[in-house]
């Protein structure tokens, strides 16, 4: 039973990755040059509306895997 509920976990935080937007340019743009001097991958942006909502979804189905992990052993 608890492993099931680890798995289905697993695979709601596969999902909510998946169809989170990208926060940049990405690490490669980074790296080549992208679109100037101003590429900061670290920069921090204002999440609101859907995307607020999916990283708090996210992180607290991520703080409910580690807890099924560990109580799965």
């Amino acid at each position: 039973m608890l492993y099931n509920l680890f798995l289905i976990v697993a695979i709601i935080i596969i999902i909510l990755v998946l169809l989170q937007s990208g926060k940049s340019d990405g690490a490669s743009s980074a790296i080549i040059g992208g679109s100037g001097f101003d590429t900061n991958i670290f920069v921090k942006t204002k999440e609101r509306g859907s995307e607020r909502v999916m990283t708090i979804l996210t992180f607290i189905f991520v703080i409910l895997f580690i807890v099924l992990a560990i109580l799965n052993n």
